[in-house]
């Protein structure tokens, strides 16, 4: 183990905290040391499990001066199952050396404004609608729930008490960073290279129709405010009939949670997406990145598209690792999603970074997905792990290992899982918990044979 990089990925549920350990490659004066990093702390509803997770990675960190050294903490982005468990309080034992967050989460950057704004009117209409307590679909209540006031508190804490506590800034970090503001003074032995997201979030991310998405959101978050607001002893507005109401309310209840949902998008698309070089291998976190069918000038564009256009000497080779995106959602790994052998932007990426083994070779890189089955139709979607089954290493037939009588209690089970299952997959933390009773899991890199 001690010439092995580490990744172990905690099963936090719906959620991403990601542990690295980078072998010797921490250099202070003569002293060598290895290198520890943790991506994001977060998952949806309580935060117990994050608690559980944070005290046994504590156990894995250096003592120093009486506390726990964290060498890097990485935020990709600001939804919250990615920084849920970044109290504070939590961390008030551990040292960070250094925390990087994405240039999106700096409110004072320009070229955010507009993505900032949308931001802003998406979580004063979700934070309307909440109040009203309405009866919502789990989706829907997942939309809502995004923009809870917690999570803006989770947001400051970031960009300012932890900094605070430790007595550094926070780096936010873009694809344009010169290379040696993305090398920590104590590294020695990997680089870190950053591919997403661009300094320029609103050009790209929302691109030449962003002042009238701003105009759309605002108007019909305005107007779902009025409809909510009664006067005294009435049902609703005099000058409207009161089934008229209803379908206002309906309609402009409809329209801000799709608006909502595209703001979750830039958002997930502006996930830093970071490449780790070490002996020869390379290994690529992507936080929520997304992808479209094809990246278009001027145009709001997702995440690998953009990547792929603006770095593709990075992508356009294979890695070594993968974290897989979103949970092992439909959209946050590019791939052929209509599976109909056709070749797309998005497939030609998945060919470069994990090109299928040819002839009678074995698929050599390794992967792992934070996950759990859920409502959703789409997160985690059986046939992209099987696809991503097929190029990677680290995999399980979990209805072999697993049986059914083990496994036949996950949500929608028989619609969204057992017809894969019995087929390789990467590694999932949720039925890896169920398979072992570890609470995460854990993959290890070698490396390169001329290293």
């Amino acid at each position: 183990m001690a010439d092995q990089l580490l990744i172990r990925a905690y099963n936090v549920g719906v959620g991403d905290c990601i542990y690295v350990r980078i072998p010797k490659a921490r250099k202070k004066g003569s002293k060598v040391d290895d290198f520890h990093i943790l991506i994001d702390c977060g998952k949806k509803g309580s935060a117990n499990e994050l608690k559980t997770a944070l005290d046994h990675l504590k156990g894995e960190l250096p003592a120093e001066d009486g506390r726990k050294r964290l060498d890097l903490l990485l935020v990709s982005h600001e939804h919250e199952d990615h920084i849920k468990g970044l109290d504070p309080d939590w961390f008030s034992d551990v040292r960070i050396e250094n925390i990087w967050m994405s240039v999106a989460m700096d409110r004072d950057h320009p070229q955010a404004k507009f993505a900032h704004q949308l931001h802003d009117l998406a979580a004063t209409a979700m934070r309307n609608i909440a109040a009203r307590n309405l009866a919502l679909s789990p989706e829907l209540e997942d939309i809502v729930g995004r923009y809870d006031i917690g999570n803006d508190g989770a947001v400051d804490a970031l960009r300012a008490v932890l900094p605070q506590q430790n007595g550094i800034a926070p780096l936010y970090v873009h694809a344009d960073i010169k290379a040696a503001k993305l090398k920590p003074k104590t590294l020695s032995g990997a680089t870190f290279k950053v591919l997403g997201p661009e300094f320029d979030i609103d050009t790209y991310y929302l691109g030449d129709a962003a002042s009238d998405i701003l105009h759309g959101f605002s108007a019909s978050t305005g107007l779902l405010g009025a409809a909510g607001r009664k006067r005294a002893g009435s049902a609703g507005p005099a000058n409207i009939s009161a089934s008229d109401f209803k379908r206002l309310q309906s309609r402009l209840l409809s329209s801000a949670l799709a608006f909502a949902e595209e703001e979750g998008e830039i958002v997930n698309n502006t996930s830093v997406m970071l490449l780790i070089e070490w002996r020869g291998r390379r290994l690529l976190f992507v936080g929520d990145a997304e992808w479209n069918r094809a990246y278009r000038d001027k145009k709001k564009n997702f995440a690998w598209n953009t990547a792929w256009k603006l770095h593709k000497s990075e992508l356009n080779k294979p890695i070594d690792f993968l974290k897989i995106g979103h949970h092992g959602s439909i959209n946050s790994t590019p791939w052929n999603d209509k599976e109909d052998g056709g070749a797309t932007e998005p497939s030609t990426i998945l060919d470069a970074i994990l090109p299928l083994p040819q002839g009678n070779a074995k698929p050599t890189a390794k992967a792992i997905v934070s996950t759990e089955r859920t409502f959703y139709k789409v997160i985690p979607r059986g046939t992209l792990l099987v696809e991503l089954g097929k190029r990677v290493s680290n995999t399980r037939k979990y209805l072999a290992e697993l049986h059914e009588d083990r496994i036949a209690d996950l949500p929608n089970y028989v619609i969204y899982e057992k017809k894969w299952l019995d087929r390789p997959q990467p590694l999932r933390t949720d039925l890896e918990t169920r398979l072992t009773g570890n609470g995460f899991v854990d993959v290890v890199i070698d490396p390169a044979p001329d290293f």
